[in-house]
């Protein structure tokens, strides 16, 4: 599948992250293809992680944690988290070509996070969609 994004696009998804994620407390939010390339990324300013390290470590684990799912007879696999003593980790589908990779720290509740994650995700596949009969 070949997709391409425009600056629009682009600018609508960086909004959406900044303003319903980071915002909210979210250290670091990107949106990656599941190759792992990174599509955009926003964060609270503080430069603390090497991205595309992690973008690329994040499509590999979802892709394996996804193949594996699969091998135990599972149909529907959609998130990761990780809890850390600092930092935690929350990795989910957005479609079959997306993924959302989000750093937070111990202060927001997973709960809070879920809940702005269905909504960013919402928003996203609203954006990432493509008129198929162009």
């Amino acid at each position: 599948m070949h997709l391409a994004l425009d600056g629009e696009q682009l600018d609508k998804i960086y909004d959406t992250l900044k303003s319903t994620l980071i915002d909210i407390g979210v250290e670091t939010a990107m949106l990656l293809d599941t190759a792992g390339n990174v599509i955009t990324t926003v964060d609270d300013g503080v430069d603390r992680h090497d991205i595309y390290s992690l973008a690329a470590l994040a499509a590999a684990n979802f892709s394996a944690m996804r193949s594996m799912v699969k091998i135990a007879g599972e149909e529907e696999f959609s998130l990761l988290f990780h809890k850390g003593q600092k930092e935690n980790i929350y990795l989910s589908s957005v479609s079959d070509d997306f993924l959302l990779f989000i750093i937070f720290n111990n202060d927001m509740t997973l709960g809070l996070l879920r809940l702005k994650v269905a909504k960013v995700i919402g928003d996203l596949i609203g954006i990432l969609v493509v008129d198929s009969s162009q």
